[in-house]
């Protein structure tokens, strides 16, 4: 492994900073790899509950790295066998943000563009400082952002994203937050500390049950009504059948803190 990932713990909180600010936090083959190795190893880490991402430097996020797409083009194949492995190697590490059964938390202090945004998008959680900035700006240089469209298309509305994809244009954290694209905005001296917060509280949880409860909220939502209600009715069953649904519940009842197993 590189320097490209920095690694901090704390409450059984990890935070994953992109720092590589030189070149902008370009998701590179390299820093999706250690990023996608770094979130597989938290799936299966008990001491960890929550994952933020969050970034060095004053660009969250820039994407591909456009130098490399243009220098590949001098391969045999005109680049084409380095595409594919890219846009593959980025794609599979947005779906394993949504398959981590830890919740996920964006931390964004910058500019987060094309991938970038797209990093944000797939976060079950995203918060941003004053200073942040979204855009999908492919389509400025011609090259339509299709693959961060699959994210932001599935967390605001079509308006909104047709909007974001047509224009390429940067909007705000203002614009963001009304659009549904983050959830909050703080100043940025105080990012940081509300996301650990927000990590913290969500890290009182049982950690069986958000994991059954993220599963299942991406499950359902790629479903009509009728299954969506099917499905989660036979996941709330089997919920109310562990122990920690037990526990919680009784501690509920008798007032005081539950002891999830």
């Amino acid at each position: 492994m590189s320097n490209l990932i920095k690694v901090e713990k704390k409450d059984k909180i990890l935070k994953l900073i992109l720092n590589d600010s030189n070149n902008f936090n370009t998701l590179s083959q390299q820093m999706i790899k250690e990023l996608d190795s770094n979130l597989y190893d938290c799936a299966k880490n008990n001491n960890v509950k929550v994952i933020i991402i969050a970034a060095n430097g004053p660009v969250f996020s820039a994407g591909h790295n456009l130098k490399d797409i243009n220098l590949h083009r001098l391969d045999k194949d005109k680049g084409k066998k380095y595409f594919q492995e890219l846009i593959e190697r980025c794609s599979n590490l947005m779906i394993n943000i949504i398959k981590n059964p830890k919740p996920i938390i964006a931390e964004v202090n910058g500019v987060a563009t094309a991938a970038g945004c797209q990093l944000v998008a797939s976060c079950d959680l995203a918060y941003s400082s004053q200073n942040g900035k979204f855009a999908t700006p492919g389509v400025n240089i011609g090259l339509f952002c299709s693959t961060p469209m699959v994210a932001i298309s599935r967390i605001i509305k079509k308006k909104h994203t047709m909007e974001m994809l047509l224009t390429g244009e940067l909007i705000d954290s203002n614009k963001a937050l009304s659009i549904g694209l983050i959830n909050d905005i703080y100043p940025d001296n105080v990012l940081s500390d509300k996301v650990h917060e927000m990590a913290l509280k969500i890290s009182n949880k049982s950690s069986k049950t958000l994991k059954i409860g993220k599963e299942a909220f991406y499950n359902q939502s790629e479903m009509n009504i009728e299954e969506a209600y099917k499905y989660t009715s036979s996941i709330m069953i089997q919920n109310m059948l562990d122990s920690d649904s037990k526990e919680g519940i009784e501690a509920f009842i008798e007032k005081r803190k539950p002891d999830w197993k």
